[in-house]
């Protein structure tokens, strides 16, 4: 689960192949068109439509400057990549199972989670987080904190 990220130099051919792929899609039924993929000896095998439409994706997603990692739906991680993912500690994160804040498995001594919980926890948390920080600078400029001048 190693993130990958397109460095700086390689941004500009990234975003142009997004813009090919993403061009390449027939709307409004957004069919995958039929493409190939090309070894270094010139041998080709057919793209099926799933891996264009992950390769468009990926694209998309890297263009931006974003990294990237491709988890399967429905695995399982341990509490250790878990908490990785959330960037806590270990620790915290069996604190957050024990309580019932994400759900999860026992494999006999050991915690299972599942990744969708995993990242919807994230996600939730990071909503409420940036929902926090909307109030508190809202408070603050109500009392003169932000942009108020200094004498």
């Amino acid at each position: 689960m190693t993130p990958v990220a397109a460095p700086p130099e390689q941004r500009p051919q990234v975003a142009a192949l997004f813009k090919v792929l993403e061009g390449m899609v027939q709307s409004p039924r957004r069919r995958a068109p039929k493409c190939q993929l090309v070894g270094p000896r010139g041998e080709a095998i057919a793209l099926p439509p799933s891996i264009f439409y992950v390769l468009e994706r990926v694209a998309e997603v890297l263009a931006r400057g974003d990294s990237i990692t491709i988890v399967p739906v429905g695995r399982e991680v341990t509490t250790q990549q878990a908490a990785d993912l959330l960037n806590v500690s270990r620790q915290y994160l069996v604190r957050l199972l024990e309580e019932e804040r994400i759900p999860f498995r026992k494999t006999g001594k050991h915690r299972r989670v599942r990744i969708e919980d995993v990242l919807a926890f994230k996600e939730k948390r990071d909503k409420d987080r940036r929902a926090g920080l909307r109030e508190l600078s809202q408070v603050s400029q109500e009392f003169g904190g932000y942009g108020a001048e200094s004498k």
